[in-house]
Protein backbone atom coordinates (compact mmCIF):
# COMPACT_ATOMS: atom_id res chain seq x y z
CA UNK A 1 0.00 0.00 0.00
CA UNK A 2 1.49 3.43 -0.97
CA UNK A 3 -0.75 5.84 0.77
CA UNK A 4 -2.08 5.40 4.46
CA UNK A 5 -4.03 7.39 6.87
CA UNK A 6 -4.68 8.09 10.28
CA UNK A 7 -6.49 10.29 12.56
CA UNK A 8 -5.04 11.93 15.48
CA UNK A 9 -5.87 15.13 17.21
CA UNK A 10 -3.98 18.47 17.46
CA UNK A 11 -4.35 20.72 20.28
CA UNK A 12 -5.34 24.83 19.73
CA UNK A 13 -6.27 26.24 23.13
CA UNK A 14 -9.11 24.00 24.58
CA UNK A 15 -9.74 22.77 21.49
CA UNK A 16 -8.43 19.39 20.52
CA UNK A 17 -8.93 19.33 16.59
CA UNK A 18 -9.34 16.34 14.75
CA UNK A 19 -5.51 15.86 12.42
CA UNK A 20 -5.72 13.39 9.68
CA UNK A 21 -1.95 11.87 9.29
CA UNK A 22 -1.73 10.46 5.46
CA UNK A 23 2.03 8.89 4.75
CA UNK A 24 2.86 8.49 1.12
CA UNK A 25 5.58 6.24 -0.20
CA UNK A 26 6.92 6.61 -3.38
CA UNK A 27 10.33 5.84 -5.50
CA UNK A 28 13.31 8.17 -5.75
CA UNK A 29 16.12 9.11 -3.46
CA UNK A 30 15.58 7.80 0.68
CA UNK A 31 14.09 11.15 2.01
CA UNK A 32 11.71 11.84 5.13
CA UNK A 33 9.15 14.91 4.83
CA UNK A 34 6.99 16.01 6.92
CA UNK A 35 4.43 18.81 5.61
CA UNK A 36 1.53 20.45 7.31
CA UNK A 37 3.05 23.44 9.09
CA UNK A 38 5.05 21.68 11.15
CA UNK A 39 6.44 23.20 14.11
CA UNK A 40 10.24 22.79 14.99
CA UNK A 41 9.58 19.42 17.36
CA UNK A 42 6.94 18.25 14.90
CA UNK A 43 9.64 18.37 12.01
CA UNK A 44 12.03 16.38 14.18
CA UNK A 45 9.39 13.24 14.27
CA UNK A 46 10.99 11.97 11.43
CA UNK A 47 14.32 11.30 13.06
CA UNK A 48 12.61 9.28 16.66
CA UNK A 49 9.97 7.57 14.17
CA UNK A 50 12.97 6.30 12.24
CA UNK A 51 15.24 5.64 15.42
CA UNK A 52 12.30 3.90 17.01
CA UNK A 53 11.16 2.06 14.08
CA UNK A 54 15.27 0.57 13.74
CA UNK A 55 15.30 -0.20 17.45
CA UNK A 56 12.23 -2.58 17.24
CA UNK A 57 13.15 -3.95 14.18
CA UNK A 58 10.92 -2.27 12.01
CA UNK A 59 13.53 -0.01 9.59
CA UNK A 60 11.67 2.26 7.38
CA UNK A 61 12.13 1.06 3.52
CA UNK A 62 14.72 2.97 1.60
CA UNK A 63 12.07 5.24 -0.34
CA UNK A 64 10.75 7.94 -0.19
CA UNK A 65 8.64 9.04 2.43
CA UNK A 66 6.00 12.14 2.57
CA UNK A 67 3.83 12.55 5.98
CA UNK A 68 1.00 15.19 5.68
CA UNK A 69 -0.83 16.81 8.53
CA UNK A 70 -3.90 18.16 7.55
CA UNK A 71 -5.76 20.60 8.00
CA UNK A 72 -3.02 22.11 6.13
CA UNK A 73 -3.52 25.88 7.24
CA UNK A 74 -3.26 24.64 10.98
CA UNK A 75 0.13 25.30 12.84
CA UNK A 76 0.83 21.42 14.49
CA UNK A 77 3.38 21.36 17.42
CA UNK A 78 4.70 18.84 19.77
CA UNK A 79 5.58 15.21 20.00
CA UNK A 80 2.22 14.03 19.69
CA UNK A 81 2.01 12.62 16.01
CA UNK A 82 4.87 10.34 16.49
CA UNK A 83 2.57 7.70 16.71
CA UNK A 84 0.70 7.38 14.12
CA UNK A 85 3.22 8.82 11.71
CA UNK A 86 5.29 5.19 12.74
CA UNK A 87 2.76 3.50 12.37
CA UNK A 88 1.94 4.76 8.56
CA UNK A 89 5.37 4.45 7.10
CA UNK A 90 4.95 0.73 9.01
CA UNK A 91 1.44 0.11 7.12
CA UNK A 92 2.67 1.41 3.89
CA UNK A 93 6.22 -0.05 4.16
CA UNK A 94 5.13 -3.60 4.62
CA UNK A 95 1.51 -3.06 3.35
CA UNK A 96 -0.23 -4.13 6.62
CA UNK A 97 -4.11 -4.32 5.89
CA UNK A 98 -5.44 -2.17 8.42
CA UNK A 99 -8.37 -0.64 8.45
CA UNK A 100 -8.05 1.80 11.88
CA UNK A 101 -11.16 4.52 10.59
CA UNK A 102 -12.79 4.31 13.63
CA UNK A 103 -9.56 4.93 15.81
CA UNK A 104 -7.40 7.73 16.98
CA UNK A 105 -3.51 7.81 17.50
CA UNK A 106 -1.55 9.80 20.12
CA UNK A 107 1.67 9.78 21.40
CA UNK A 108 5.65 10.45 21.71
CA UNK A 109 8.02 8.23 20.91
CA UNK A 110 11.70 7.87 22.82
CA UNK A 111 14.19 6.15 20.24
CA UNK A 112 13.86 2.59 21.84
CA UNK A 113 10.48 2.83 20.66
CA UNK A 114 8.80 3.65 24.26
CA UNK A 115 5.24 5.83 24.59
CA UNK A 116 6.27 9.31 26.43
CA UNK A 117 2.60 10.49 27.83
CA UNK A 118 1.56 13.85 25.92
CA UNK A 119 0.28 17.39 26.85
CA UNK A 120 -3.42 17.82 26.31
CA UNK A 121 -4.26 13.88 26.60
CA UNK A 122 -7.43 14.93 28.15
CA UNK A 123 -9.07 17.30 25.70
CA UNK A 124 -8.24 14.56 23.03
CA UNK A 125 -9.90 11.97 24.83
CA UNK A 126 -13.13 13.77 25.27
CA UNK A 127 -12.95 14.94 21.57
CA UNK A 128 -12.61 11.42 20.33
CA UNK A 129 -15.43 10.63 22.81
CA UNK A 130 -17.85 12.83 20.80
CA UNK A 131 -16.55 12.21 17.26
CA UNK A 132 -17.69 8.29 18.21
CA UNK A 133 -13.95 7.25 17.74
CA UNK A 134 -11.73 4.93 20.42
CA UNK A 135 -8.39 6.56 21.31
CA UNK A 136 -4.66 4.90 21.60
CA UNK A 137 -2.65 6.80 24.08
CA UNK A 138 0.45 6.36 26.14
CA UNK A 139 -0.04 4.66 29.35
CA UNK A 140 1.44 7.07 31.21
CA UNK A 141 -1.39 9.19 30.07
CA UNK A 142 -4.06 6.06 31.30
CA UNK A 143 -5.22 8.42 34.44
CA UNK A 144 -6.67 11.24 32.72
CA UNK A 145 -8.09 9.01 30.26
CA UNK A 146 -10.11 7.53 32.68
CA UNK A 147 -11.68 10.86 33.84
CA UNK A 148 -13.92 10.37 30.67
CA UNK A 149 -16.11 7.69 31.88
CA UNK A 150 -18.04 6.74 28.54
CA UNK A 151 -14.88 6.87 26.39
CA UNK A 152 -13.23 4.13 24.41
CA UNK A 153 -9.40 4.21 25.28
CA UNK A 154 -6.52 1.52 25.24
CA UNK A 155 -3.21 2.85 26.53
CA UNK A 156 0.17 1.01 25.44
CA UNK A 157 3.71 1.28 26.58
CA UNK A 158 5.35 1.22 22.98
CA UNK A 159 4.82 1.37 19.73
CA UNK A 160 5.45 -2.65 19.15
CA UNK A 161 2.31 -3.33 21.33
CA UNK A 162 0.30 -1.18 19.29
CA UNK A 163 1.27 -2.80 16.11
CA UNK A 164 0.38 -6.31 17.51
CA UNK A 165 -2.98 -4.49 18.73
CA UNK A 166 -3.45 -3.68 14.81
CA UNK A 167 -2.50 -6.71 13.39
CA UNK A 168 -4.76 -8.99 15.89
CA UNK A 169 -2.16 -10.98 18.00
CA UNK A 170 -2.61 -9.10 21.05
CA UNK A 171 -5.51 -7.13 22.91
CA UNK A 172 -4.15 -3.34 24.32
CA UNK A 173 -5.11 -2.61 27.67
CA UNK A 174 -8.30 -0.67 28.02
CA UNK A 175 -8.31 1.98 30.33
CA UNK A 176 -10.76 1.70 32.94
CA UNK A 177 -13.69 4.56 34.19
CA UNK A 178 -12.12 5.80 37.43
CA UNK A 179 -13.92 9.18 37.80
CA UNK A 180 -12.28 11.78 40.14
CA UNK A 181 -13.55 12.94 43.25
CA UNK A 182 -13.49 16.39 43.94
CA UNK A 183 -11.69 16.44 47.37
CA UNK A 184 -11.34 19.41 49.92
CA UNK A 185 -8.01 21.07 50.39
CA UNK A 186 -5.14 19.57 51.98
CA UNK A 187 -5.46 19.38 55.83
CA UNK A 188 -5.78 23.43 56.65
CA UNK A 189 -7.67 24.96 59.29
CA UNK A 190 -9.30 27.81 60.09
CA UNK A 191 -8.89 27.02 63.59
CA UNK A 192 -5.19 26.83 62.64
CA UNK A 193 -5.36 30.86 61.98
CA UNK A 194 -5.12 33.20 65.51
CA UNK A 195 -7.29 35.79 66.45
CA UNK A 196 -8.71 37.50 62.87
CA UNK A 197 -12.45 37.15 63.69
CA UNK A 198 -12.85 40.34 61.06
CA UNK A 199 -10.67 38.11 58.64
CA UNK A 200 -11.94 35.24 59.04
CA UNK A 201 -16.17 36.53 58.43
CA UNK A 202 -14.40 38.37 55.13
CA UNK A 203 -13.10 34.70 54.33
CA UNK A 204 -16.79 32.83 54.65
CA UNK A 205 -18.21 35.73 53.03
CA UNK A 206 -15.94 35.80 50.32
CA UNK A 207 -16.33 31.51 49.77
CA UNK A 208 -20.80 32.04 49.97
CA UNK A 209 -20.53 34.21 47.20
CA UNK A 210 -17.61 33.97 45.16
CA UNK A 211 -16.31 37.43 46.21
CA UNK A 212 -12.81 38.88 45.49
CA UNK A 213 -10.93 39.72 48.73
CA UNK A 214 -7.82 41.92 49.51
CA UNK A 215 -5.98 41.70 52.55
CA UNK A 216 -3.85 44.45 54.20
CA UNK A 217 -1.54 44.00 57.37
CA UNK A 218 1.80 43.56 58.41
CA UNK A 219 3.76 40.96 57.94
CA UNK A 220 3.23 37.80 60.01
CA UNK A 221 -0.75 38.62 60.62
CA UNK A 222 -1.86 35.41 58.86
CA UNK A 223 -2.65 37.10 55.63
CA UNK A 224 -1.31 33.60 53.89
CA UNK A 225 -3.06 31.48 55.93
CA UNK A 226 -6.41 32.92 55.15
CA UNK A 227 -5.82 32.59 51.49
CA UNK A 228 -5.01 29.02 51.41
CA UNK A 229 -7.56 28.07 53.63
CA UNK A 230 -10.50 29.62 50.95
CA UNK A 231 -10.41 26.59 49.14
CA UNK A 232 -11.22 23.91 51.98
CA UNK A 233 -14.56 26.44 52.17
CA UNK A 234 -15.63 25.59 49.27
CA UNK A 235 -18.16 23.30 47.74
CA UNK A 236 -16.66 20.42 45.77
CA UNK A 237 -16.20 20.48 42.20
CA UNK A 238 -18.80 19.05 40.08
CA UNK A 239 -18.20 15.98 37.60
CA UNK A 240 -17.85 18.45 34.84
CA UNK A 241 -16.09 21.12 36.52
CA UNK A 242 -13.47 18.69 37.12
CA UNK A 243 -13.16 17.56 33.53
CA UNK A 244 -12.53 21.21 32.46
CA UNK A 245 -10.05 21.87 35.31
CA UNK A 246 -8.16 19.10 34.52
CA UNK A 247 -8.25 19.53 30.63
CA UNK A 248 -6.42 22.53 31.60
CA UNK A 249 -3.92 21.29 33.66
CA UNK A 250 -3.20 18.39 30.77
CA UNK A 251 -2.99 20.84 28.25
CA UNK A 252 -0.66 23.06 31.24
CA UNK A 253 1.69 19.74 31.37
CA UNK A 254 0.89 18.21 34.07
CA UNK A 255 0.41 14.14 34.20
CA UNK A 256 -2.03 12.81 36.34
CA UNK A 257 -0.53 10.00 38.58
CA UNK A 258 -2.02 7.03 39.73
CA UNK A 259 -3.94 7.79 43.00
CA UNK A 260 -4.58 11.31 42.35
CA UNK A 261 -7.52 13.72 44.06
CA UNK A 262 -9.14 16.40 42.45
CA UNK A 263 -10.03 19.74 44.51
CA UNK A 264 -10.24 23.21 43.89
CA UNK A 265 -7.02 24.76 41.92
CA UNK A 266 -4.82 26.93 44.44
CA UNK A 267 -2.38 28.80 42.47
CA UNK A 268 0.27 31.45 43.88
CA UNK A 269 2.10 32.83 41.22
CA UNK A 270 5.74 35.11 42.60
CA UNK A 271 5.04 38.55 42.29
CA UNK A 272 8.02 38.68 39.33
CA UNK A 273 5.38 36.85 37.00
CA UNK A 274 5.06 38.32 33.71
CA UNK A 275 1.60 39.17 31.76
CA UNK A 276 1.75 35.96 29.96
CA UNK A 277 3.17 33.98 32.44
CA UNK A 278 -0.44 35.37 34.45
CA UNK A 279 -2.84 35.10 31.84
CA UNK A 280 -0.76 32.72 29.31
CA UNK A 281 0.58 33.12 25.72
CA UNK A 282 3.15 32.04 23.62
CA UNK A 283 3.60 31.83 19.79
CA UNK A 284 1.20 28.45 20.37
CA UNK A 285 -1.46 30.05 23.48
CA UNK A 286 -1.16 28.29 26.39
CA UNK A 287 -2.81 29.11 29.92
CA UNK A 288 -1.30 31.11 31.90
CA UNK A 289 -2.23 31.29 36.15
CA UNK A 290 -6.01 32.63 35.76
CA UNK A 291 -6.64 29.92 33.62
CA UNK A 292 -5.04 27.29 35.94
CA UNK A 293 -6.85 28.87 38.85
CA UNK A 294 -10.27 28.38 37.11
CA UNK A 295 -13.34 27.15 39.62
CA UNK A 296 -10.34 27.97 42.68
CA UNK A 297 -7.88 30.58 44.11
CA UNK A 298 -5.71 32.83 42.66
CA UNK A 299 -3.40 33.89 45.48
CA UNK A 300 -1.24 37.21 45.09
CA UNK A 301 0.82 38.03 47.46
CA UNK A 302 2.69 41.27 47.49
CA UNK A 303 0.29 42.69 45.31
CA UNK A 304 1.83 45.87 44.63
CA UNK A 305 5.16 44.50 44.01
CA UNK A 306 3.55 42.77 40.59
CA UNK A 307 4.19 44.61 37.28
CA UNK A 308 1.61 47.30 36.85
CA UNK A 309 0.63 45.73 33.19
CA UNK A 310 0.40 42.16 34.71
CA UNK A 311 -1.84 43.38 37.60
CA UNK A 312 -4.08 45.79 34.57
CA UNK A 313 -4.17 42.25 32.52
CA UNK A 314 -6.66 40.58 35.01
CA UNK A 315 -9.18 43.28 34.92
CA UNK A 316 -11.16 42.06 31.85
CA UNK A 317 -10.95 37.98 33.26
CA UNK A 318 -12.16 39.46 36.56
CA UNK A 319 -14.78 40.62 34.54
CA UNK A 320 -15.89 38.14 31.91
CA UNK A 321 -14.47 34.97 33.21
CA UNK A 322 -12.38 34.05 30.21
CA UNK A 323 -9.25 35.06 28.48
CA UNK A 324 -9.07 35.59 24.93
CA UNK A 325 -5.67 35.30 23.54
CA UNK A 326 -5.00 36.55 20.14
CA UNK A 327 -2.15 35.89 17.83
CA UNK A 328 -1.89 36.82 14.21
CA UNK A 329 -2.11 33.29 13.03
CA UNK A 330 -4.94 32.45 15.61
CA UNK A 331 -7.16 33.02 18.61
CA UNK A 332 -7.73 30.86 21.38
CA UNK A 333 -10.12 31.20 24.76
CA UNK A 334 -9.35 29.46 27.96
CA UNK A 335 -11.89 29.58 30.86
CA UNK A 336 -10.70 31.83 33.83
CA UNK A 337 -13.48 31.99 36.03
CA UNK A 338 -11.25 32.15 39.43
CA UNK A 339 -11.64 33.48 42.78
CA UNK A 340 -8.68 36.44 43.67
CA UNK A 341 -7.68 36.57 46.87
CA UNK A 342 -4.92 39.38 47.39
CA UNK A 343 -2.29 40.36 50.34
CA UNK A 344 -0.66 43.36 50.53
CA UNK A 345 1.33 45.04 53.45
CA UNK A 346 -0.16 49.12 54.73
CA UNK A 347 3.25 50.83 53.84
CA UNK A 348 6.78 50.09 52.15
CA UNK A 349 8.18 49.14 55.18
CA UNK A 350 5.49 46.67 56.14
CA UNK A 351 4.99 47.81 59.80
CA UNK A 352 2.19 50.78 59.74
CA UNK A 353 -0.53 50.74 62.87
CA UNK A 354 0.88 47.59 64.03
CA UNK A 355 1.43 49.46 67.27
CA UNK A 356 5.43 48.72 67.20
CA UNK A 357 6.79 52.14 66.30
CA UNK A 358 8.96 50.74 63.05
CA UNK A 359 7.50 52.57 60.72
CA UNK A 360 9.11 55.78 59.59
CA UNK A 361 7.09 55.99 56.16
CA UNK A 362 5.70 59.42 55.39
CA UNK A 363 2.01 59.91 54.48
CA UNK A 364 3.59 60.73 50.59
CA UNK A 365 5.54 57.22 50.31
CA UNK A 366 2.32 55.19 51.63
CA UNK A 367 -0.15 57.24 49.25
CA UNK A 368 2.80 56.53 46.31
CA UNK A 369 2.74 52.54 48.02
CA UNK A 370 -0.95 52.65 47.70
CA UNK A 371 -1.17 54.11 44.24
CA UNK A 372 0.68 50.95 42.79
CA UNK A 373 -2.56 49.25 42.48
CA UNK A 374 -5.23 51.15 40.09
CA UNK A 375 -8.39 52.52 40.93
CA UNK A 376 -10.69 50.35 38.05
CA UNK A 377 -8.56 47.09 39.83
CA UNK A 378 -9.58 47.91 43.64
CA UNK A 379 -13.09 48.39 41.93
CA UNK A 380 -13.17 44.41 41.66
CA UNK A 381 -12.25 43.90 44.41
CA UNK A 382 -15.63 43.32 46.73
CA UNK A 383 -13.55 43.52 49.95
CA UNK A 384 -10.62 45.17 51.57
CA UNK A 385 -9.81 43.75 54.71
CA UNK A 386 -7.22 44.86 57.22
CA UNK A 387 -5.44 42.01 59.02
CA UNK A 388 -3.80 43.28 62.24
CA UNK A 389 -0.97 41.95 64.38
CA UNK A 390 -2.24 39.08 66.57
CA UNK A 391 -0.93 39.23 70.59
CA UNK A 392 1.38 36.92 71.09
CA UNK A 393 -1.07 35.43 73.83
CA UNK A 394 -3.11 34.28 71.25
CA UNK A 395 -0.88 32.64 68.71
CA UNK A 396 -0.25 30.08 71.95
CA UNK A 397 -3.71 29.08 72.51
CA UNK A 398 -4.39 25.85 71.21
CA UNK A 399 -7.67 25.83 69.29
CA UNK A 400 -9.42 22.75 68.39
CA UNK A 401 -10.05 21.97 65.00
CA UNK A 402 -13.18 21.70 62.66
CA UNK A 403 -13.99 25.19 62.66
CA UNK A 404 -13.32 24.48 58.35
CA UNK A 405 -15.89 22.01 58.29
CA UNK A 406 -18.50 24.21 60.35
CA UNK A 407 -17.79 27.24 57.80
CA UNK A 408 -18.05 25.15 55.26
CA UNK A 409 -21.42 24.00 55.89
CA UNK A 410 -23.03 27.40 56.32
CA UNK A 411 -21.23 28.32 53.23
CA UNK A 412 -22.58 25.57 50.90
CA UNK A 413 -26.43 26.11 52.57
CA UNK A 414 -25.37 30.16 51.37
CA UNK A 415 -25.01 28.78 47.58
CA UNK A 416 -27.67 26.56 48.01
CA UNK A 417 -29.97 29.63 48.22
CA UNK A 418 -28.23 31.75 45.44
CA UNK A 419 -28.59 29.04 42.75
CA UNK A 420 -32.12 28.19 43.60
CA UNK A 421 -32.92 32.18 43.28
CA UNK A 422 -31.09 32.94 40.07
CA UNK A 423 -28.71 30.12 39.49
CA UNK A 424 -25.51 31.78 40.05
CA UNK A 425 -23.24 32.74 42.60
CA UNK A 426 -23.97 36.36 43.99
CA UNK A 427 -20.65 37.71 42.74
CA UNK A 428 -21.53 36.93 39.23
CA UNK A 429 -24.84 38.33 39.26
CA UNK A 430 -25.11 41.68 36.33
CA UNK A 431 -26.48 44.66 37.38
CA UNK A 432 -30.14 44.30 36.52
CA UNK A 433 -29.87 40.82 38.05
CA UNK A 434 -28.30 42.42 41.29
CA UNK A 435 -31.32 45.13 41.27
CA UNK A 436 -34.09 42.39 41.38
CA UNK A 437 -32.80 39.90 44.16
CA UNK A 438 -31.29 42.48 46.74
CA UNK A 439 -34.55 44.17 47.51
CA UNK A 440 -33.42 46.85 50.54
CA UNK A 441 -35.23 48.77 52.97
CA UNK A 442 -35.17 52.20 53.48
CA UNK A 443 -32.80 52.03 56.11
CA UNK A 444 -30.21 50.28 53.25
CA UNK A 445 -30.76 52.38 50.62
CA UNK A 446 -29.93 55.83 52.52
CA UNK A 447 -27.08 54.26 53.76
CA UNK A 448 -25.42 53.13 51.02
CA UNK A 449 -26.39 56.55 49.13
CA UNK A 450 -24.45 58.64 52.02
CA UNK A 451 -21.35 55.78 51.63
CA UNK A 452 -21.42 56.86 47.76
CA UNK A 453 -21.18 59.78 48.36
CA UNK A 454 -18.78 60.90 51.22
CA UNK A 455 -15.80 58.32 49.52
CA UNK A 456 -17.03 59.35 45.95
CA UNK A 457 -17.65 55.45 44.95
CA UNK A 458 -18.45 54.45 41.74
CA UNK A 459 -21.41 52.77 40.39
CA UNK A 460 -18.82 49.18 40.05
CA UNK A 461 -18.17 49.59 43.87
CA UNK A 462 -21.31 50.60 44.88
CA UNK A 463 -22.71 46.94 43.28
CA UNK A 464 -19.91 45.45 44.90
CA UNK A 465 -21.20 46.30 48.25
CA UNK A 466 -24.45 45.86 47.48
CA UNK A 467 -23.38 41.98 46.15
CA UNK A 468 -21.15 41.16 49.53
CA UNK A 469 -24.61 42.76 51.51
CA UNK A 470 -27.02 40.29 50.03
CA UNK A 471 -24.11 37.54 50.84
CA UNK A 472 -24.58 38.39 54.17
CA UNK A 473 -28.24 38.16 53.96
CA UNK A 474 -28.07 34.68 52.70
CA UNK A 475 -25.57 33.63 55.35
CA UNK A 476 -28.33 34.42 57.46
CA UNK A 477 -31.31 33.48 55.69
CA UNK A 478 -32.60 36.57 55.42
CA UNK A 479 -34.60 37.36 52.13
CA UNK A 480 -33.71 41.00 51.92
CA UNK A 481 -31.01 43.62 52.64
CA UNK A 482 -31.14 45.61 55.84
CA UNK A 483 -29.01 48.54 56.75
CA UNK A 484 -27.28 45.97 59.05
CA UNK A 485 -25.64 44.18 55.95
CA UNK A 486 -25.08 47.48 54.13
CA UNK A 487 -22.73 48.54 57.37
CA UNK A 488 -20.96 45.49 57.23
CA UNK A 489 -20.15 45.33 53.44
CA UNK A 490 -19.57 49.20 53.70
CA UNK A 491 -17.10 48.58 56.63
CA UNK A 492 -15.28 45.81 54.76
CA UNK A 493 -13.83 48.22 52.34
CA UNK A 494 -11.13 49.92 53.45
CA UNK A 495 -9.38 50.87 50.94
CA UNK A 496 -12.17 53.19 49.58
CA UNK A 497 -11.34 55.23 52.53
CA UNK A 498 -8.73 58.18 52.96
CA UNK A 499 -5.93 58.05 55.00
Amino acid sequence: MALARLYSRGQRGMDAYEVIVETHLAGGLPGFTICGLPAAAVRESKDRVRAALQSCGLAPPPRRITVHLGPADIPKEGGRFDLPIALGVVQTGQERSWQPADVEFLGELALDGELRPIRGALPAVLAAREAGRTIVLPAANAAEAALVGDATCYCAKNVIEVIEHLDGNRTLQRVESAVGDSLPAPDLDLADVAGQTQAKRALTIAAAGGHNLLFTGPPGSGKSMLAQRLPGLLPSLSGEDILTVMSIASIAGETLQPGYSVGRPYRAPHHSASVAALVGGGSQPRPGEISRAHLGVLFLDELPEFRRAALESLREPLQSGSISIARAAQSVTFPARFQLVAAMNPCPCGYLGDGSGRCNCSPTRVIDYRRRLSGPLIDRLDMHVEVPRVPYEQTRRIRPRGETAAVSAIVRAAQARQRDRCGKLNALLEHRELLGVATMDSGAQSLLGEAADRWNLSTRSCDRILKVARTIADLAGAPDVTSAEIAEAVQLRCLDRPL
